[in-house]
């Protein structure tokens, strides 16, 4: 999941990643003290006895970084229930290559074949397929990854060109829950992603960058004047969060993407967080704080750790002394303007206070159980906690896994206890949660750009 260059805007500007992907809250049976930061919680897979899975995102920045401090061994218990999951899920794939939530009026069907496909579920399990060591020339699962693809191209090539979103499909459970154009969000992410994977054919990444550039074309057209994105729904701010970073992803990737929409995207989500007095905005987010600063912590990763390298660099050259701190003329000592001073400040500033509610028991705990939102709010912590080169998320990760590993289901599939109960959607989520240490060198890579 790639992400772009930092925005240009100043004073309050906060910044979006991308990502795939992607976040998950989880609840396990026996909730702990609340009180307390989940990433004190050291006690849990202290025995990482299997081999390393290697990244299967690799990018031109490959070499030039070293991310060895972040790398991390999947513990073997986990990767157990990664490959049960996918074979849980590979099996549900529909003739026509996709995947389906289902409809949000029947959450009381759950047999995966008895539903519609519909893009944004596809394009969750793809991603997933592809984060777990899969790609379109290998893999135990490359033969469904293609089908997906496949799928996911008609959807978006026979779209007309004036809809907001690339599917008919209408009420099914992303889209009540997350809006109405979450499908194109989503597809446009995936395509992204596997246009690293597209080796010695012209044909098929043309192809690729031509439906990328449909997808961004439509969720440009979907701007509101505060920065959001149409057809919000229930917790709008994540389909909100995810269009930013599909644009973000699209970017780095050369597809035409228009900086003044992407600026006010990246204000929209900063403006949901106040870090001098922890007040989160909720109201584009069903009451629920977890969406919001959850969403918060992933969007300002990216610019939060530019400060932080600028800020190391200007100590290493002696243009600051070793103790110094974080601030706005600090930063501009070390070389920045200062439109870029303040807005890198105030991304580190904000990115600082919301991680650190986003990872508190209190807020992770979400409505006391689990449902697709939550999951995808924990995904947006662990990707945000990578991106800024923050170690924590070695603890985040293991109780994160630990309780995902719990809660997985005797058959492979994880499911939602309300809002988003599709058993594909949250198995999807919860794959990529649970395979993110396969992605750590792209995800770190996102955080020096």
């Amino acid at each position: 999941m790639k992400k772009s260059k930092i925005g240009l805007t100043i004073l309050l500007v906060i910044v979006l990643s991308a990502s795939v992907f992607t976040a998950i809250t989880i609840t396990s049976p026996a909730t702990t003290d609340k009180t307390e930061i989940i990433l004190n919680d050291s006690s849990v897979h202290n025995q990482h006895d299997h081999n390393n899975v290697n990244c299967v995102f690799k990018t031109v920045f490959e070499g030039q970084f070293n991310f060895d401090s972040l790398k991390y061994n999947t513990p073997a218990d986990v990767q157990r229930s990664i490959e049960k999951g996918l074979e849980w899920i590979v099996k549900a794939q529909s003739p026509d290559g996709g995947w389906g939530a289902g409809s949000h009026y029947r959450q009381d069907i759950t047999d995966p074949h008895q539903v519609n496909s519909d893009p944004a579920t596809t394009a969750m399990v793809s991603m997933a397929i592809l984060r777990c060591d899969n790609v379109l020339s290998g893999g135990k699962y490359s033969v469904q990854l293609n089908k997906a693809l496949n799928y996911l191209f008609t959807c978006v090539e026979t779209s007309a060109p004036e809809d907001f979103n690339i599917t008919k499909e209408q009420n099914t459970q992303p889209q009540i829950k997350l809006g109405q154009n979450i499908d194109v969000v989503l597809t446009s992410q995936f395509l992204t992603n596997i246009l690293d994977h597209i080796v010695n054919d012209p044909t098929l990444e043309k192809r690729t960058k031509d439906a990328i550039q449909v997808c961004v074309n439509k969720i440009q057209s979907a701007q509101t004047n505060n920065g959001s994105f149409n057809g919000g729904s229930w917790a709008g701010v994540l389909q909100s969060s995810f269009a930013t970073g599909a644009l973000e992803a699209a970017e780095i990737k050369g597809i035409d993407v228009s900086d003044t929409i992407l600026a006010n995207a990246r204000k929209y989500q900063s403006s949901n967080y106040d870090e001098k007095t922890g007040t989160v905005r909720t109201d584009d987010a069903a009451g629920v704080m977890l969406y919001s600063v959850s969403s918060t912590s992933r969007n300002t990763a990216q610019e939060s750790n530019t400060a932080k390298i600028n800020l190391k660099k200007a100590k290493e050259e002696g243009k600051l002394d070793k103790n110094a701190e974080m601030t706005v003329e600090n930063l501009q000592k070390a070389g920045m303007s200062e439109s870029e001073a303040l807005t890198t400040y105030s991304a580190y500033k904000v990115n600082e206070s919301a991680k650190m509610q986003a990872i508190s028991k209190d807020i992770m705990v979400g409505f006391g159980n689990n449902g697709g939102e939550e999951f995808l709010s924990f995904l947006q912590t662990g990707e945000g906690l990578i991106i800024s080169n923050d170690n924590t998320w070695k603890k985040w990760y293991d109780n994160i896994s630990k309780t995902l590993v719990n809660i997985q289901e005797e058959e492979g599939n994880w499911s939602g206890h309300h809002c988003i109960t599709s058993p594909v959607f949250c198995t999807a989520t919860s794959l990529l949660i649970l395979s993110i240490n396969n992605d750590v060198e792209e995800l770190a890579v996102m955080g020096h750009k």
